[in-house]
């Protein structure tokens, strides 16, 4: 049994929108549950059941109801809430009033907020530009944007009027850009003139022009202000200024365009580290009601919240972040290093803000314990009620950090889903205890399984991570995919009918949820299924290891495990210190754990948005192509991987 980290009290339990949500299942199928377990399965149990009472209980905007909530239960093919017309941007453009909405720190900018009534006013005057710039339904909108407020005032705008929105970060390169909107063809671009990052200013024009270039479907480029406040853009082809383009109507309201359930609102981008980028098409009515069940329901969100997630516009928790203003609540937007100029930015923002959700990675929460900052003790965080962690398994030892050195009362959410369903399969719930090392729980109305190699269902035990029936956020297709099959491929070339995600999972008995790792990269030495994360959670603590990367080399007919190591600054892999790790691993492990070589390396490759690269890292060593080496933040660390001679023998 896992450590038992926190549990909430009955008075908090009870206000919790959950235990809300619960009393109204209750009460209208004449149900008497009074925990998560029961709650999830009678979610799974009775899918038609719950997403209707979730659409009633999250008070989806619609202007034609629903016939159906769903045709089949089948995957691929289901069909949601056919009948049903409604927008996206009005879900989340509800409130109009001089609450703030969103709270904006740029690295090197002061502090802004914007009052929903704000929000609204500036989101109409962009849509009459965008629609008089003949923006109509289909259409795709860009945004090669630093994580700022007009990223999601042209979000807004853009899914107003049924087009459908495209982000990427502008730390992406230009191969990277144009492998994502290379494909989509987009009418309009919007970009901010630069972005800072550690205290200096990035040029981001000077990409914009090499991508006009290449994409020749860019009918106008929207330059926003931020690193200065008029760029000179004359020889950019299609330029405007955000100040000229945007309407000076000040009586403008949103009409917005009634559409399908399963209109496309958002395309989004698989890492393409091995491969080309896929581009996942999302519906707006999918997205909306998954999303609002996890800020509702797992988040505990409320119109008070001061919500924030560490995120960039590249990365589908920019895209979650922004669906809490269908809430009410505050979001808090940050845009720079979040370790500069020191490690307390981000803890003062808190303070500050009054933040009560601070959303981050496993790997930041690693580098604040590594830094030895005690965020708890240096900073006021009284209002703070949640952690939130994604983006990699937490290690128990910062599961501990975050209850040692944050905050004693509060609820640490470890969540895991992906970009193709952007959302959760598993993560927080509210009325639970935490245990080190676990996800709370898996996502209501999501039958997930592990499924060990004769594709049954086990509990304790490692697996794959399946979802056996359709939920309303999967992709509605993947772009230039007329006959299917990409889509197919991805997720069901295993088990007909079945979701695979690509996850090694452990469902305990208690219904929490361990993830060992992505099941592509799981080690299979001798045969037998290992996961990484096993042995990345005993590195984690070794002080003289600064960062590691685990992969399986193909040997002699058989598979053996290859740690890679960066030193910490002013340590050594001496033999003494391979031999503690070996003895480590096997004891706080298995011995199948213990690697077969461990070898130093100056640097470890992560995607830009701080996931390790262990299939690029595999590839490498086995002497095969790279294709997209712009989807990293430091491709240039996979040379460090190349004809290693210790891997010869």
């Amino acid at each position: 049994m896992s450590k038992l980290l926190w549990s909430p009290t009955e008075e908090r339990k009870k206000k919790t929108n959950i235990y809300r949500f619960m009393q109204t299942v209750n009460s209208k199928f004449g149900k008497n549950l009074t925990e998560y377990e029961p709650l999830h399965q009678w979610s799974v149990d009775n899918i038609a059941d719950f997403w209707a009472t979730m659409w009633e209980f999250v008070d989806i905007k619609f202007s034609e109801p629903y016939t159906e909530v769903i045709d089949e239960l089948k995957m691929p093919g289901a069909k949601w809430f056919q009948g049903a017309r409604l927008n996206f941007a009005e879900n989340l453009l509800r409130y109009r009033d001089d609450h703030p909405a969103i709270i904006f720190k740029g690295e090197i900018l002061d502090p802004v907020t914007i009052t929903y009534a704000e929000l609204y006013d500036e989101v109409a005057r962009l849509a009459k530009s965008l629609k008089a710039a003949g923006v109509t339904v289909g259409d795709r909108v860009v945004g090669f944007m630093p994580n700022m407020p007009q990223s999601i005032i042209a979000m807004l705008a853009a899914t107003s009027l049924g087009a459908t929105w495209s982000s990427c970060s502008p730390d992406f390169g230009i191969k990277g850009v144009m492998d994502r909107f290379g494909q989509i063809k987009p009418k309009i671009l919007f970009t901010a003139n630069g972005y800072s990052y550690k205290g200096k200013s990035i040029d981001s024009l000077e990409r914009i022009r090499s991508i006009l270039d290449q994409i020749d479907s860019i009918e106008k480029v929207v330059v926003v202000p931020y690193t200065e406040q008029e760029a000179d853009i004359a020889d950019i082809t299609h330029a405007v200024h955000y100040k000229d383009f945007i309407s000076h109507d000040s009586n403008c309201s949103l009409e917005f365009e009634q559409l399908p359930f399963d209109h496309p609102v958002y395309i989004m981008y698989s890492s393409g580290t091995t491969d080309l980028p896929k581009c996942i098409v999302q519906g707006a009515g999918g997205i909306l009601i998954n999303q609002l069940k996890e800020m509702i329901l797992h988040t505990d969100l409320k119109r008070e919240d001061k919500i924030f997630y560490f995120t960039t516009c590249g990365w589908m928790m920019w895209n979650w972040l922004t669906s809490s203003l269908a809430v009410g609540a505050t979001v808090i937007l940050f845009d720079g290093q979040p370790f500069y100029p020191d490690a307390g930015v981000l803890w003062k923002l808190a303070q500050d803000a009054q933040m009560t959700v601070f959303g981050t990675s496993a790997a930041y929460i690693g580098g604040v314990k590594d830094s030895g900052l005690k965020p708890g003790k240096e900073y006021d965080l009284s209002a703070l009620r949640a952690v939130l962690s994604t983006g990699s398994p937490l290690s128990i030892e910062n599961f501990e950090f975050v209850y040692d050195e944050v905050k004693k009362d509060l609820q640490l959410s470890s969540i895991s889903g992906g970009t193709d369903i952007n959302g959760c399969f598993a993560g927080g719930n509210p009325m639970g205890p935490v245990y080190a090392g676990e996800l709370q729980c898996r996502g209501l109305g999501l039958n997930v399984q592990a499924f060990d190699s004769n594709g049954k269902p086990v509990v304790n035990q490692q697996g794959e991570l399946v979802c056996t029936l359709p939920f309303p956020s999967m992709p509605i297709y993947f772009w230039d995919d007329p006959d299917g099959r990409k889509y197919h491929n991805a997720y069901f070339d295993v088990y007909p009918g079945i979701w695979r995600h690509g996850d090694f999972i452990k469902i305990t008995e208690t219904g929490g949820v361990v993830f060992l790792g992505r099941s592509d990269a799981t080690l299979n030495p001798g045969g037998v299924r290992i996961g990484t994360a096993d042995i990345y959670r005993i590195i984690d603590n070794i002080d003289e290891i600064a960062d590691s990367v685990v992969v399986g080399q193909d040997w002699k007919n058989d598979v053996r495990v290859i740690l890679f190591v960066k030193m910490a600054e002013g340590s050594d892999l001496t033999d003494e210190l391979k031999k503690r790790l070996n003895s480590l691993i096997r004891t706080s492990a298995t011995p199948r754990h213990v690697p077969a070589k461990i070898i130093p390396v100056a640097d470890i490759p992560y995607t830009i948005n701080m996931k390790k690269v262990e299939l690029a890292v595999k590839k490498v060593i086995q002497n095969e192509a790279v294709l997209n080496k712009d989807a990293l933040i430091n491709p240039e660390a996979l040379d460090y991987y190349r004809n290693l001679p210790e891997l010869q023998d």
